[in-house]
């Protein structure tokens, strides 16, 4: 047996496997004696049946499966003796390789091709400048911010005209038929035109509309007719709308009871502790995005910094062949240049948490899965969760095998970006927040 590795670039190999029919023979009679083993063949005794017979029924196969042991062990082998540090695993090259005849051939001759994980090795010290963005908030920002908030826990009033952003309940008539009480949101309605029609209108008022072309969407036509989409096919457009009810959407007051709710009860005890909260919240979400674009531009940093090449002919190869066709090549190429882009900034961040001694603990995963458990939370407007009830969620969200590899990536790469930031000289920048989330998006 005889293994020949042929060099076609720096990062790519074919391996030459030549294995000779009499060096399996040991291996073949073992796999023969275990088929007589298990044999259970008409006239003879299970196990006793003649070896001729055996031979003749699985001698082949015996002799394939034999082969297949000792090629793999014989790469194997080959990669720990010459401390190959190999990327994937190696793979037949169907195009050189010949046909075998397996009962006359004298030896077999088999050849595949393999890759090598590219060297990745970079310092990082002042010399090296990535921009860090800061974000001042603005009164206007801490005004709109806590607006919403008190939209969010206000409430519909009635009021006696329709305005751009109210709700309207009707009745909706069409020669005989009659809906009573449909809702209408103007948000629904795109066109700026035919939402003119409904401004400024009052309970009582009748007017005729086009609901095709009113409320584009089919979803909210269909629930405004009280129809199934299906439906809407055979509806006739013209519809006579009378107000009944105009709904206004009305900020929650300011008070104890407001505060108690939104922050918890006591945390917030006055209308300056209300503001100090919201450009408290601002800042953190502020520092969320400005995060995450520190994220993307370290990542490109060092993803230049590094230039790491790849072997991608062998890998779009290897991803074929590891998905046993769930995807063709024409997919492959695709997402190609993010696929590697990715695996490149894996190979970067490994390298960090391998020189840098990092390690990920049980209690570092479970506090990213709080935070993102408490942030979940929060958009519910739930901001005083238990520690208990925390707890118990992030648990139940690192059970789940995805969820809980995502989170154990994003703690990974939580500590390398930590690395990165304490090492480089960060160029502060400062911009406003529509510039960098257009930046993110």
């Amino acid at each position: 047996m005889k293994v020949e590795q042929v060099k076609i670039n720096d990062l790519t190999y074919q391996l030459n496997v030549n294995i000779e029919k009499a060096d399996a023979q040991d291996k073949k009679k073992k796999a023969l004696n275990e088929y007589r083993r298990k044999a259970e063949i008409r006239g003879f005794r299970k196990g006793m049946a003649p070896m001729s017979l055996i031979e003749k029924m699985h001698g082949v196969q015996a002799l394939v499966e034999s082969v297949n042991q000792m090629i793999s062990e014989a790469i194997n082998n080959h990669i720990e003796e010459n401390k190959l540090n190999i990327l994937g695993e190696p793979l037949p090259n169907e195009e050189k390789q010949k046909s075998i005849d397996w009962e006359n051939d004298e030896s077999y001759e088999f050849v595949f091709d393999i890759a090598l994980s590219p060297k990745v090795e970079f310092t990082l010290d002042a010399n090296d400048k990535i921009v860090s963005y800061n974000v001042a908030v603005s009164e206007e920002a801490k005004k709109a911010y806590k607006s919403n908030m008190l939209k969010q826990y206000g409430k519909l009033e009635n009021t006696e005209e329709v305005k751009e952003e109210d709700f309207i309940i009707a009745d909706l008539e069409q020669g005989e038929t009659k809906i009573e009480g449909t809702y209408i949101t103007l948000r629904q309605i795109e066109n700026k035109t035919n939402k003119k029609k409904f401004i400024g209108k009052k309970p009582g008022d009748s007017f005729e509309v086009d609901v095709h072309k009113t409320f584009s969407n089919e979803t909210d036509r269909a629930a405004l007719l009280k129809v199934k989409k299906e439906e809407l096919a055979n509806v006739e457009p013209m519809w006579k709308v009378t107000i009944k009810e105009v709904k206004t959407f009305v900020e929650a007051e300011q008070n104890q009871d407001l505060y108690d709710r939104i922050f918890g009860e006591g945390n917030v005890k006055s209308e300056a502790e209300f503001d100090a909260k919201v450009e408290e919240r601002l800042a953190q979400e502020y520092k969320q995005e400005a995060d995450f674009r520190f994220v993307l531009d370290a990542r490109e940093y060092l993803l230049n910094k590094t230039n790491i090449e790849l072997p991608e002919e062998f890998m779009k190869k290897w991803l074929f062949t590891i998905n046993e066709g769930k995807f063709t090549m024409e997919d492959i190429e695709k997402d190609f240049a993010l696929f590697c882009k990715d695996f490149r900034w894996q190979m970067i961040s490994q390298y960090i948490m391998r020189e840098q001694k990092m390690e990920i603990t049980r209690e570092e995963v479970l506090a990213v899965a709080k935070q993102m458990a408490k942030y979940q939370f929060a958009m519910y407007g739930l901001n005083d969760v238990p520690e208990e009830q925390l707890n118990h969620y992030a648990e139940s969200i690192l059970a789940n095998e995805k969820e809980g590899r995502r989170i154990v990536e994003k703690t990974e790469q939580d500590k390398v970006i930590g690395y990165v930031k304490s090492v480089v000289t960060l160029e502060e920048k400062e911009i406003s927040i529509e510039d960098l989330q257009a930046m993110n998006n």
